[in-house]
């Protein structure tokens, strides 16, 4: 077992993916990124694209997916840059993805999301924002777990996100049958999840080599809040500014998830969380948004929401 000492780096919050990457070489490793074609998932694939890897953009928008991935092409220069269907809300599509996957897998970046989305459920009745956040990365995640035992040394990285400060896993109704629908809380239990998931997952494949870690990309102003209105917007800047929260750039924003994928720093650590382009520091009651809360740590709440996850996706 790693120690528990805290991940530090000489990269920062303003940092940006290129800087964390350089010197780095991907040559001759695999890489997807879902949610590839919009926000800080093209500046992802482009940093690890850059550093001469297999860059797969996993897509809801196959056609979006092309135009971004000539983007990274014409200035990468790396021609090994490719695009896949996928919609993480449609069991059966990430079903497909899975079994059209053909050899190993070295990083996954679990990217893609949906953010603080008036209610919505899927065919299934499941919650939306849990769907795709959590239930649809769950699925390509185990999916895929094949090949990234046979890329031997694997990384997943899982984008959570400061606002899983918001709400724990509320296992008693994760999909609001019960409770009043909040979009924020939806969205903040769906991105402790992801962080849930990273702890269980590690545990689980740090024999095979696989590590698995969430991190939290930062304030960037992408579509990921087209559900959010400018007021809110200006709310959270308002919120944000005595909380120490900065707004990114794109750039700056993938730089953590780059972190988490490549550097040689986090060989063999599995089970944490970044932020800023470090292991983040326990969160302080009242501050919404630094730190990581120890609810989205527990060992004991990590592996009810594995087995709560299998079941669901088998139901």
């Amino acid at each position: 077992m790693a120690s528990a000492t805290r991940i530090t780096t000489p990269f920062t919050a303003e940092s940006t993916a290129a800087q964390v990457v350089d010197g780095i070489d991907l040559t001759g490793r695999r890489v997807i990124v879902t949610g590839g074609a919009s926000g800080i998932g093209i500046e992802t694939a482009r940093a690890l694209a850059g550093a001469g890897a297999e860059v797969t953009l996993a897509v809801r928008n196959p056609q979006a997916g092309e135009q971004t991935a000539q983007d990274i092409i014409a200035t990468t220069g790396n021609k090994q840059v490719l695009v896949a269907p996928l919609d993480l809300t449609d069991q059966a599509s990430v079903a497909s993805f899975v079994a059209a996957w053909d050899g190993p897998l070295h990083i996954l970046v679990n990217n893609a999301g949906v953010m603080a989305s008036p209610e919505m459920r899927t065919p299934e009745g499941w919650e939306l924002q849990f769907a795709t956040n959590h239930l649809g990365h769950f699925a390509l995640t185990t999916g895929l777990l094949p090949a990234l035992r046979a890329a031997g040394r694997a990384r997943v990285v899982a984008v959570s996100s400061s606002a899983h400060l918001r709400s724990p896993v509320v296992f008693e109704d994760i999909h609001f049958r019960e409770r009043p629908y909040e979009p924020w809380a939806a969205y903040g239990q769906s991105k402790t999840a992801n962080v849930l998931f990273a702890v269980e997952a590690a545990k689980r494949w740090a024999a095979e080599g696989i590590t698995v870690n969430a991190l939290m990309p930062g304030g960037i102003r992408t579509n990921l809040q087209r559900h959010v209105s400018e007021e809110e917007l200006a709310r959270l800047r308002a919120q944000s500014a005595g909380g120490g929260m900065q707004w990114k750039t794109p750039e700056q924003g993938a730089a953590t998830s780059v972190l988490v994928a490549t550097s040689p720093l986090l060989e063999g650590i599995g089970g944490r969380y970044f932020e800023d382009c470090n292991e983040a520091e326990p969160a302080e009651p009242g501050l919404r948004r630094r730190g990581v809360a120890a609810y989205a740590l527990d060992p004991e709440a990590a592996a009810l929401l594995w087995q709560v996850s299998v079941e669901t996706l088998a139901s």
